[in-house]
């Protein structure tokens, strides 16, 4: 069988499936995002994902486990220093980041407050970590009355401006997170990204809008689509996905709304001609209801994906690949509000195959990388292993 010539990457933000060898180095001992969301749920109705194999990987309760899985099964372990977006995604296109981001669980230090006001001319309300949805509630009024810059954090290694669009033009707010951006750039804040959060409505009934935009750093390496790029592929980028590489190795990049958004994009990007790499992130998972501990709201979010993954595999053409992945885990059930360590699934299908089988454990979410850049014939990563042959 000849290479695929496209290959369909989609990451499921934070669905983890259970705590990782190094759990407790990152406080994260007994995470288990499918595992007790599907317990919370009374069981996950996921058909789909059943017959692709999800339970075979380990069983999930509701989700049957499949006697002739449709796509090849594992899980990966994460190899890089870290539980977070970028870090994740860095790896699966063949990075290993051992120095890990900087989180704010106190807010940012004045020096960095102060040098944002002067250079933007608005002041600083907020500075900590905070619920996107809830800090608007809380300091929209003062923002209107008077201007000022809603800055805010969380978990992750991120500093958020909130502003709204009647208030701060959009356009001069993302010329302020570009400030910012600037300003974070120095090793001593290693902030991951800054993430402009624009809203609108009246006090009471706020709303935030689909213009957000995230400003990260570069990756800290050359990725495997930095080399298909390189090399005259196409590189079609979803959702947050080009936002989490900073435009580096991406052809094509198209915004979404939310995660059902995300895949009528994804499966519309389908019906185009196109040899190379589609990758999408489904960013709901973790942002609406991962680290808003919503077990019962995640657990309908993973079944309205799976409802719509028919219309995935009916697009697959005989020489397309799809691999269903995570980033990292986000237990709403544990402690906290953070990302949770956690080994992910590894899903991988394609239409010629007669069944699917268990793969080795993967040692690091990177032998995706490895195994797009031997499919497409490319400079290999520094890290990765290969399992094209083990799927063909």
């Amino acid at each position: 069988m000849r290479n695929f010539k496209r290959v369909f990457l989609i990451v499921m933000d934070s669905v983890g499936i259970g705590e990782a060898p190094d759990a407790k180095q990152f406080n994260d001992e007994g995470a288990d995002t499918l595992g007790h969301i599907a317990e919370r749920m009374d069981g996950l109705s996921m058909p789909n994902m059943a017959k692709l194999g999800l339970s075979n990987i380990r069983e999930i309760k509701g989700i049957e486990k499949a006697a002739s899985p449709k796509a090849h099964y594992t899980k990966m372990q994460e190899a890089s220093n870290g539980k977070d977006t970028m870090t994740g995604h860095w790896e699966i296109m063949g990075l290993n980041i051992q120095q890990p981001f900087r989180t704010f669980p106190n807010g940012f230090p004045d020096e960095l407050i102060t040098e944002l006001e002067t250079k933007t001319g608005r002041k600083v309300i907020g500075n900590k970590p905070a619920s996107g949805t809830a800090i608007i509630e809380e300091l929209g009024k003062e923002h209107m009355d008077t201007g000022a810059l809603i800055v805010y954090t969380s978990a992750d290694s991120v500093l958020q401006i909130a502003a709204h669009e009647e208030v701060i033009p959009v356009e001069e707010q993302y010329n302020i997170c570009e400030i910012a951006r600037e300003l974070t750039l120095d090793e001593k804040y290693m902030v991951g990204r800054v993430i402009a959060r624009p809203f609108v409505g009246e006090p009471g009934s706020f709303e935030r809008t689909p213009n957000r935009h995230d400003y990260a750093l570069k990756p800290f390496g050359r990725t495997v689509m930095n080399e298909m790029k390189d090399s005259d592929f196409d590189v079609v980028a979803l959702g947050k996905i080009s936002d989490i590489y900073d435009g580096e190795g991406i052809t094509e990049a198209i915004r979404t709304a939310d995660n059902d958004d995300g895949m009528t994009k994804f499966i519309d990007s389908m019906s185009k001609e196109f040899t190379g790499l589609n990758f999408l992130n489904l960013v709901d998972f973790d942002a609406k209801y991962g680290h808003r501990r919503d077990p019962e709201g995640y657990g309908k979010a993973l079944e309205a994906f799976d409802a719509r993954l028919p219309e995935v595999l009916e697009k697959l053409n005989e020489d397309d690949l799809l691999i269903i992945t995570a980033d990292h885990g986000n237990d709403p059930i544990h402690h906290g509000t953070d990302h949770t360590r956690e080994y992910v699934p590894l899903l991988v299908h394609h239409p010629a195959m007669e069944v699917g089988t268990e793969l080795p454990l993967r040692k690091t979410f990177a032998d995706i990388g490895a195994t797009v850049a031997d499919n497409f014939s490319i400079k290999m990563p520094d890290h990765g292993t290969s399992f094209l042959n083990d799927i063909k």
